[in-house]
């Protein structure tokens, strides 16, 4: 296997791991914790919010530390700190504890998004599809966190996904790091300044084109963070709800969360196509209108149908991941690029972590069918906003690095 098939199996294999870690405890709070430790759900959930806190505002250090020290260095520090942060998550007794852990899980977790998107879009002039196989991993890691989650909580308790799920990852991280040892190119570590690929010509945009296009990037990473956040981490709770013929026990409702998301996963491949050969601006307006009609659609169902939808609106929301990943690495050159995800990733993990006591307070006040509301008028502000993203932004127009 080729030094660059290695490295991008590594990526996204921690992709995959980012996304599991972040949503064990969804699984556990939802389908046993509440029992065990006597709390409602909507009580437990809020201690998630320091780690989720943790995931965005450490993204910015995250990236500068790696553009200035070393991206491989980082990714080998996120694979064994997440490990070690989730075998302590394994040993807490009392919600003050588990919160503790998941921050230090948090913590870890934000080197991903800057340092690891970074390292796929690097070398690469048509980042949609690449951006695409990685979001797939990540998906996967959404999913599989339910299903793995609910599976060892009826076999062998709660505290076992964690312990596994860490031990797991410390493995990889060794390997990853033997690797490195065997790479004569990466015993320095690979920073932006001393590995960054061939400029091309920058090309002759005006300010007022380069501010539009960041207002929309972060307008919509706002948006979309609240939209990701409330349906991966309420659908074990959902599916619970509204699939009670279904899903009687944890394994099952792991089962039909990881259906869902393992089937709209592959969204993004089909995305990611699309915006490195069609106008980005059409895409992100059609997905962002589907993901509006199929929320509203959710509001009231239950069942199979429900189960259907579900499906679909994760198809929308999973297509959406790759997009802004692919303007912001069309416009920023590299030695940037890790502190430009990072900004990004704060603003995205801010409002995930905001989210988790919103979900709470509205699952609480008036249930999921209200949560589906404000989601759908949510989306449709993307879609407004889509539309105002100006059709020069295709593959290569703005692109400052390869």
């Amino acid at each position: 296997m080729q030094r660059s098939q290695l490295r991008f199996l590594f990526l996204n294999v921690g992709h995959f791991l980012d996304h599991y870690f972040m949503l064990i405890f969804a699984t556990a709070a939802a389908l046993r914790l509440t029992t065990e430790w006597g709390l409602s759900y909507a009580e437990l959930i809020p201690y998630a919010t320091p780690g989720f806190i943790a995931f965005g505002v450490c993204a910015i250090p995250a990236g500068w530390l790696a553009d200035k020290w070393s991206r491989e260095g980082m990714m080998v520090i996120f694979f064994i700190g997440i490990g070690l942060s989730s075998v302590f998550a394994g040993f807490a007794n009392t919600p003050q504890q588990i919160a503790l852990s998941l921050t230090a899980i948090g913590v870890f977790a934000a080197i991903y998004h800057p340092v690891g998107l970074a390292m796929v879009v690097q070398g690469r002039v048509k980042t949609g599809l690449p951006l695409a196989v990685n979001g797939v991993f990540g998906n996967m890691g959404v999913a599989c966190a339910a299903l793995f989650t609910g599976y060892l909580i009826d076999t062998a308790g709660w505290r076992s996904a964690f312990y596994a799920s860490g031990v797991v990852s410390i493995f990889v991280g060794m390997l990853y790091l033997f690797s490195l040892r065997f790479d004569s190119d990466s015993k320095n570590g690979e920073t932006a300044s001393s590995k960054a690929t061939p400029q091309l010509d920058t090309p002759l945009v005006t300010r007022a084109i380069m501010l539009r296009v960041f207002g929309v990037i972060f307008f919509t990473t706002a948006i979309g963070g609240l939209i990701f956040q409330s349906t991966t981490f309420a659908l074990p709770r959902v599916i619970e709800e509204r699939l009670t013929d279904l899903a009687d026990t944890a394994t099952l409702v792991g089962w039909y969360t990881f259906i869902v998301f393992s089937i709209a996963a592959f969204a993004q491949l089909v995305v990611g196509y699309l915006v490195d050969n069609h106008s980005i601006r059409f895409v992100f307006a059609c997905v962002a209108l589907l993901q509006t009609v199929f929320f509203a659609l959710m509001m009231n169902l239950d069942g199979t149908a429900a189960l259907i939808v579900a499906v679909a609106f994760m198809l929308a929301v999973f297509g959406q991941i790759p997009i802004n990943d692919v303007l912001l690495g069309r416009i920023v050159r590299s030695e940037w690029r890790s502190r430009a995800y990072g900004v990004r990733y704060v603003v995205t993990f801010s409002v995930m972590a905001s989210t988790v006591p919103f979900i709470a307070w509205v699952h609480s006040t008036w249930g999921f069918s209200t949560l589906f509301g404000i989601l759908a008028i949510a989306a449709l502000f993307i879609f407004v906003a889509a539309l105002f993203l100006p059709d020069v932004v295709r593959n290569r127009t703005l692109s400052a690095n390869g």
